[in-house]
């Protein structure tokens, strides 16, 4: 009969068996874990600290000098420490920007992301002919440059040949509007600022809420619509609460992007506007640096500007994180 021999405790095999893991490797393993994301992260850091960085540092360098242009010329530029922030805060002018802008933004960003949403909703509603439809005409509104967008609209609300005074006198009836000027007064300028900048963003809170819209479970709603729940319900109860993350984060951008709108305004304010009745910060920022030669207090007003715009973004994102936890 052939036996078979059992390890015992001193036989190599249980000795083998028994035999405790190495902790080096495992410490070595985690290590490497733990480097691993910020090594793959550094490229990236250090395109960004150079491409954004240095600008932004040499930016708050020049805020604290006397920069105008015999600068520009040679001229060494003298340290002011906090002078050039004294003197924009201490205009009435910028308080009065900062606040038109503020409104401004907020107008713009509330319809945006109103109708952004609603077309959203269209998009996942309708049929993929359609669909496809309305989304080369969101495309080819976003594609559009700025610059191009303002001229056409602004042939669009001209005096003399505006297709606006033309639908509202002939088609509506509305006399008022034979030749009524749109730029020259303020609120009516910012009015149609609003309609350029909400045209041009909507596609991308559309695109956006739409991606997010396609995440949402369909058993939920049908379920939903089961137990009696309305559309309004629906939405409110199940697919908001999904798409607010995307929401908020859609939101932030829209912030960012029209706190510091230029191009549309400034194009508009050549056509026909008030440019002291209608500048908004990006275009006071120019006017003060640009055209007035204070290159020191410009860049105090852009860093001013970017602490409104961070102080903006951070509340926004510390409500979706509590929100989230």
């Amino acid at each position: 009969m052939v036996q078979t021999q059992v390890p015992t405790a001193a036989s190599p095999a249980a000795t083998a068996v028994a035999a405790p893991p190495d902790r080096r490797v495992g410490a070595r393993d985690r290590r490497r874990a733990s480097v691993l994301p910020y090594a793959l992260l550094a490229p990236a850091t250090i395109v960004v600290l150079a491409i954004i960085g240095w600008p932004l540092l040499q930016l708050v360098i020049l805020s604290f000098q006397e920069f105008g242009r015999a600068q520009v010329f040679g001229r060494p530029a003298e340290w002011v420490g906090l002078d050039n922030y004294a003197r924009v805060l201490a205009d009435p002018v910028f308080w009065e920007v900062l606040g038109r802008t503020a409104g401004f933004a907020a107008v713009c960003v509330a319809i945006t992301m109103v109708v952004g949403t609603l077309v959203a909703l269209l998009l996942q509603r309708l049929p993929a002919p359609f669909r496809i439809l309305l989304s080369v005409g969101l495309l080819l509104a976003w594609s559009m440059p700025a610059l191009t967008t303002t001229i056409v609209w602004g042939w669009m609300f001209d005096t003399e040949y505006g297709v606006v005074n033309q639908v509202l006198r002939d088609g509506l009836g509305l006399a008022q509007f034979d030749r009524h000027s749109w730029l020259i007064d303020p609120m009516s300028f910012l009015g149609v600022a609003v309609v350029i900048i909400v045209w041009g963003a909507i596609p991308f809170v559309a695109f956006t809420v739409f991606a997010g819209l396609t995440q949402v479970p369909g058993e939920q709603l049908e379920a939903a619509a089961l137990d009696g729940a309305g559309p309004v319900q629906r939405f409110l109860a199940i697919v908001l609460p999904q798409v607010a993350p995307i929401l908020v984060i859609a939101t932030i951008l829209q912030i960012i992007w029209d706190l510091r709108v230029f191009t549309q305004i400034f194009a508009l304010q050549d056509i026909g506007g008030i440019r002291a009745e209608t500048s908004t910060l990006g275009v006071y920022i120019y006017q003060t640096a640009i055209a007035g030669g204070e290159f020191g207090e410009g860049g105090a007003l852009a860093i001013i500007t970017m602490l409104v715009i961070s102080v903006a973004s951070i509340a926004l994102v510390r409500r979706m994180l509590r929100s989230d936890a």
